[in-house]
């Protein structure tokens, strides 16, 4: 018990130093987020939340893929460094349509397995912060403005669900992140319209 407590503590700890990162836009997020990640899969494995545990070696492998996307970029002439200074853009159309039907999907097919497979207690709730973190993920390593958007959903969700599973450290964080993804939303945007009015 005291060693699920202390990751419970821990996590919550690294998640709120995580979010204040990405708020920022600081690259430093993406090495924060993999020490949360793999205490994380610890974590979930005992609660019995298998799909967010196995979400967590999803995070481990976007996390690398993230940091070196944040830190590099492939123009179109010439692969330039530009650390942190890569820009807040809008998620094309073509592709919020495409990662929609895929999180849909991906939904369908976790709440299935879970429900069929596992002892799963809360598989529509957990296949859905699943599948759409998925989603919210890979459009935070493109730096989309979109990606606080999906983050309010699965905060949500998943403030509810932790609760209801007794793991109340991370759960309160949960809705604390749905505070600052407000206002991260609000702050990349207002960073998106400078870059526009720049360029």
């Amino acid at each position: 018990m005291f060693t699920l407590n202390w990751l419970d503590i821990t996590t919550t700890a690294l998640g709120l130093a995580y979010i204040l990162l990405e708020y920022k836009a600081s690259l430093w997020m993406w090495a924060v987020g993999a020490v949360m990640q793999i205490l994380g899969i610890v974590l979930y494995y005992q609660k019995g939340l298998y799909a967010d545990c196995g979400m967590e070696f999803y995070y481990l492998a976007m996390t690398a893929y993230g940091f070196w996307r944040w830190k590099h970029t492939v123009s179109s002439e010439v692969a330039t460094t530009i650390s942190e200074e890569t820009p807040i853009t809008h998620i094309p159309v073509r592709l919020a349509l495409c990662w929609s039907g895929i999180a849909l999907v991906l939904w369908a097919g976790i709440w299935y397995f879970l429900s069929h497979f596992t002892d799963s207690t809360v598989p529509v709730a957990d296949a859905f912060t699943t599948s759409l973190s998925l989603v919210g993920i890979w459009a935070l390593a493109h730096k989309y403005l979109e990606q606080w958007l999906i983050w309010i959903a699965v905060d949500v969700v998943t403030c509810w669900l932790y609760f209801s599973k007794d793991i109340p450290f991370k759960a309160s964080l949960y809705a604390l992140y749905v505070v600052i993804a407000i206002a991260g939303y609000r702050r990349w945007r207002r960073d998106c319209l400078e870059d526009l009015r720049t360029t």
